[in-house]
């Protein structure tokens, strides 16, 4: 399992095995967040036996499938409560981690400096410099 810390909050990480859960949990994890759609590609894990390891695992398990390459301000107007709401630490994964990056880099947007949400992403392994036009949108939105 790679898992890339973006901070005390939130780690993400690419496509997680059932195996990988209770390591998850080992690890302190409290909430274990799908980003990436049943059937993306052949051969994933379903998260049907994901969501079942999690709570099987005492984890919170929330499945938000968001279409990769095409985020929309929907998505994050549903990521961005349910990531201030959730039981912390955080661990979301989809194919890569950067849909999750995504997500969180532009709910973020919305009540931190975009300056600090690139070091952050960066030191997790992720540019999304390409965002800033968009977090720039996303900072104007305050709810």
């Amino acid at each position: 399992m790679d898992i890339r810390k973006i901070d005390d909050t939130i780690s993400v990480a690419p496509q997680i095995s059932v195996e990988d859960v209770a390591e998850a949990a080992r690890l302190g994890f409290k909430t274990l967040v799908a980003n990436r759609p049943d059937h993306e590609e052949p051969g994933q894990p379903s998260m049907a036996d994901i969501e079942a390891a999690a709570k099987e695992q005492g984890l919170e398990w929330v499945y938000m499938p968001v279409e990769s390459g095409n985020i929309t301000d929907d998505d994050v107007d549903r990521f961005a409560p349910m990531i201030r709401d959730a039981a912390k630490p955080v661990l979301a994964f989809c194919r890569s981690g950067t849909r999750c990056t995504v997500l969180w880099a532009l709910s973020a947007a919305r009540s931190n400096p975009a300056q600090e949400i690139f070091t952050k992403a960066r030191n997790a392994g992720y540019d999304i410099s390409g965002l800033a036009p968009r977090m720039a949108q996303q900072s104007q939105n305050k709810g």
